[in-house]
């Protein structure tokens, strides 16, 4: 089953998918975590809040995650001591411990279920020691009480780790879903189905062409919030300052005792654990296989993923299997705040790196209390533009050269497979450029369309684990017949005729 663990077999609460009152005081775009967290701290604050929704509640990212609640994010605090220093560190690490204490009591006041666990990082083998050890020392320069353990009793190779206490894990949708009802109470709005495809400034308001069932219709507010993984304005040219990654997770029964703390390798290739609640007992749930988008099918390495776990847990059946797609920013941290300098109309929040649970909800904390009139004093590591972001311009010019080399690569090689059939059950681009088309086949069904992706030119490859069209360039996704799945897209594949 391709649908993840969380959304599969749930019942939806009942929303809108008609704007109704084309405006609002503020319009959220995007109903994830930090979208919709947004939307009810400015509802509370007698805000009119309309969120709009391209697909459904939880649909991309927040549905599609581990559920890890952490402030022990990988090599993330090592990565950031090394390009910033300890103060930005503890910075990073007090915004990130607001959003998780004010997601943690959120769940505790409304029967959202909360595992507390410790949570690892660890070393695979004897030469991930180093690096699993500098990010104990950088954890503790950020302020985090992390000890180093050398036996974690768990069935996986494990040549000690980096552990702290009393970390948390959740199935989000749940907590989606109290989101929604309580921004609903306060007078706020969800509209599903209601893609923006293009944003203006006019007479000091902010308009957003919006397309939904009905037509297109323009959405007129005071301000704005992009809370879309990628923005999807290439404004600020977030777009050159991020690389998209995509990674998996595959849920298991276990015959036996599933690991109780959360894991995750100091190393490639990655491998994260936690165990997670399920109606008829618990899941293993086992992540890795990522990947930059567009560029690789990750086939191989998801056949291996499985079978380490069963190696390692024998007996293990694969229940469910799903992807999630991040994005990784040139300087490590987070961009959250104006989409450029000085405009106090348009926000953003991307760039979490897979850490987007308690890093989101530190970007609404952050965001609404800005356009309410405060301030946080850690706000300085989620800088949307900041001097520290010097740092990365070496990583962005490297990034940047693959997006061009990509560029190429797409409109070239497309000639060399003339010839080629559509395979039985999965997609391919081929042609001159002046006339190419992408055909795929999924069970049983052709589709063709163009593969130049609406964004900026790219060319679009088949991703076989996922049936979806991907474009190597800045990460956009399409579904078989050329749907927008995300990206900074904003429509879909052309179709052919």
């Amino acid at each position: 089953m391709t649908t993840s663990l969380w959304l599969a077999d749930r019942a939806r609460p009942n929303t809108q998918t008609n704007l109704g009152q084309p405006s609002a005081d503020v319009v959220v775009v995007g109903a994830g975590i930090t979208g919709l967290t947004t939307a009810v701290l400015l509802a509370r604050a007698g805000k009119d809040v309309l969120v709009l929704e391209a697909r459904s509640a939880g649909a991309v990212t927040t549905g599609n995650t581990t559920g890890k609640i952490s402030l022990l994010q990988g090599t993330m605090l090592s990565q950031i001591v090394s390009h910033h220093g300890a103060d930005i560190a503890r910075d990073y690490v007090r915004g990130n411990r607001e959003g998780q204490d004010w997601l943690l009591h959120y769940c505790e006041a409304n029967g959202v279920a909360v595992q507390r666990e410790d949570a690892y990082t660890y070393a695979r083998s004897a030469g991930e020691v180093e690096t699993a050890r500098a990010e104990l020392a950088a954890a503790r320069l950020a302020g985090l009480d992390a000890e180093w353990d050398d036996d974690a009793d768990v069935p996986f190779p494990y040549h000690g780790g980096v552990r702290l206490a009393n970390q948390a894990q959740f199935d989000p949708m749940p907590l989606l879903d109290s989101l929604i009802g309580e921004l609903t109470q306060r007078g706020g709005r969800l509209v599903e189905g209601a893609r923006v495809q293009r944003l203006s400034h006019r007479n000091d308001r902010v308009r957003l062409t919006t397309r939904t069932g009905d037509g297109t219709v323009d959405v007129d507010a005071a301000q704005c919030v992009l809370a879309t993984g990628m923005p999807i304005l290439d404004r600020g040219g977030y777009f050159a300052r991020l690389k998209p990654n995509r990674s998996y997770c595959i849920a298991f029964e276990v015959p036996g005792a599933i690991t109780r703390p959360m894991f995750i390798s100091a190393g490639s290739p990655t491998r994260s654990l936690r165990y997670a609640p399920a109606g008829d007992g618990e899941r293993l749930i086992v992540g890795g296989a990522g990947h930059v988008v567009g560029r690789k099918s990750p086939t191989a390495e998801l056949d291996e993923l499985a079978s380490w776990a069963g190696e390692h847990y024998p007996g293990a059946v694969q229940t469910h299997r799903w992807s999630a797609q991040d994005y990784t920013p040139i300087d490590h941290l987070p961009y959250v705040g104006p989409i450029l300098p000085g405009d106090e109309k348009v926000y953003i929040a991307t760039g979490f790196n897979k850490w987007g649970l308690a890093a989101g909800v530190a970007a609404a904390l952050l965001l609404s209390s800005r356009i309410l009139g405060g301030r946080m004093d850690w706000s300085k590591a989620f800088a949307a533009w900041s001097p520290h972001e010097i740092t990365g311009i070496t990583t962005a010019m490297r990034a940047n050269l693959e997006v061009a080399l990509h560029m190429a690569k797409g409109w070239l090689a497309p000639a060399t497979r003339l010839g080629r059939d559509v395979p039985t059950d999965g997609g391919v681009v081929k042609g001159l450029p002046w006339h190419m088309e992408a055909q795929c086949s999924v069970d049983g069904v052709t589709h063709r369309v163009s593969p130049v992706c609406p964004h900026l030119g790219g060319i679009v490859n088949w991703n076989d684990a996922d049936k979806s069209w991907e474009c190597p360039l800045h990460g956009s996704r399409f579904a078989p017949d050329g749907t927008l799945l995300e990206g900074p897209a904003t429509r879909g594949l052309t179709r052919s005729s």
